[in-house]
């Protein structure tokens, strides 16, 4: 007997229908994977934002042990505290930044005050208050006194004062 007839005709629509559900199968795996792969990077972002907003909590703490670390007598107890603090903030990798002399950045630094001097670019010359990243995202920006060169005339900061409604 030769393959004509109805066997080959539900032959091939068995063979269409192995066909289909290969490519169902093939369709539903691939969104599955899509998926793992979404959620496991949903939850990475969502364990990064937890972990800086912790972090951010915990700046002011690191603030006033620095202040009466700068303005108290160092005791070892208060020395073991901020040591302390330190390293296990730089395991989580917290990094702090803003030196005097370094190049002003309005991305990561935020400027209270601008000093007129003879420098060609402008630059931190005082650190009020200490800036931290982790990794590359910024906690906070470092809060700074600027130096640089006189802003160019006919910029806001040498334009007069607006008028003043009277009534």
């Amino acid at each position: 007997m030769t393959g004509s007839g109805p066997q080959s005709t539900e032959l091939q629509q068995l063979r269409r229908l192995v066909e289909e559900r290969t490519a169902d199968l093939q369709r539903v795996k691939a969104e599955y994977d899509n998926y793992r792969k979404r959620v496991r990077r949903d939850r990475l972002a969502v364990r990064e934002i937890a972990v800086a907003n912790v972090l951010r909590a915990l700046l002011p703490v690191l603030d006033a042990v620095d202040r009466a670390c700068a303005h108290e007598p160092l005791t070892p107890g208060l020395k073991d505290i901020a040591d302390s603090l330190k390293d296990q903030l730089g395991s989580l990798g917290v990094t702090s930044f803003g030196e005097v002399g370094d190049p002003f950045d309005p991305a990561c630094h935020d400027a209270l005050t601008y000093q007129v001097s003879d420098r060609d670019r402008l630059v931190c010359s005082t650190v009020l208050r200490s800036g931290y990243r982790l990794g590359e995202q910024l906690l906070r920006p470092a809060t700074v006194e600027v130096t640089g060169p006189a802003p160019p005339r006919g910029t806001r900061a040498e334009a007069p004062p607006p008028p003043v409604a009277r009534r």
